[in-house]
């Protein structure tokens, strides 16, 4: 009997099989599939600098998608203050100038404490040497590693007449992970902004 109706269910079958491939290909709802999380690919400006003659007594190159902006010093303070903006990453670097007169122990060690203060959130501390013998430029450049607010921090001086802090802060909520392409771009042009730096 099976014999005589073979053909009949083969076909069937094969009608069954096709029907329902047609209505999953066509009608079914997709099937939701948990994805890795990701992070939205950035375009990097081009890299080119431009010489800049700051209002303080310092002169660097700055990248040509940056823009400075002057900050006035409050009466009574000795300093100079400008910051280097980045829009297109939403990235500041904050700089400040003091000239030196016999208190470059405090600066240094002020400038040391405000990097500790990101301790809490940074997962290390990495620390490169800053030695420009010929422009008599010193000084550290500070990679806080882990969520910190701000994951950059440096400062130069000639140990003598000048000294410049600069921190790098991004106006976002603080991620390494999806921080480290903007923030490595951004290191580039702090370490170029320090090696093309002269004191006035």
């Amino acid at each position: 009997m099976f014999k005589k109706y073979r053909r009949l269910i083969l076909l069937t079958a094969a009608v069954l099989l096709a029907s329902f491939g047609t209505y999953y290909f066509f009608f079914a709802e997709e099937t939701a599939v948990p994805r890795k999380k990701s992070y939205f690919r950035i375009d990097f400006p081009e890299k080119k600098y431009t010489a800049y003659e700051s209002q303080c007594p310092v002169t660097f190159e700055v990248p040509n998608y940056a823009k400075i902006e002057n900050v006035p010093a409050e009466d009574g303070n000795t300093g100079c203050w400008f910051n280097l903006l980045v829009p297109r990453l939403r990235a500041t670097v904050y700089c400040s100038y003091f000239p030196v007169n016999n208190d470059l122990e405090k600066h240094i060690s002020k400038a040391y404490d405000f990097t500790l203060m990101h301790e809490v959130k940074a997962t290390a501390i990495r620390r490169t040497q800053v030695r420009i013998d010929s422009t008599k430029m010193y000084g550290i450049i500070y990679d806080l590693e882990g969520d910190a607010a701000s994951q950059l921090q440096f400062f130069v001086t000639d140990s003598v007449n000048h000294f410049m802090r600069g921190v790098l802060y991004f106006r976002n909520k603080p991620n390494a992970d999806s921080l480290a392409p903007c923030l490595n771009f951004m290191r580039e042009d702090v370490v170029h902004m320090i090696e093309t730096m002269r004191w006035k």
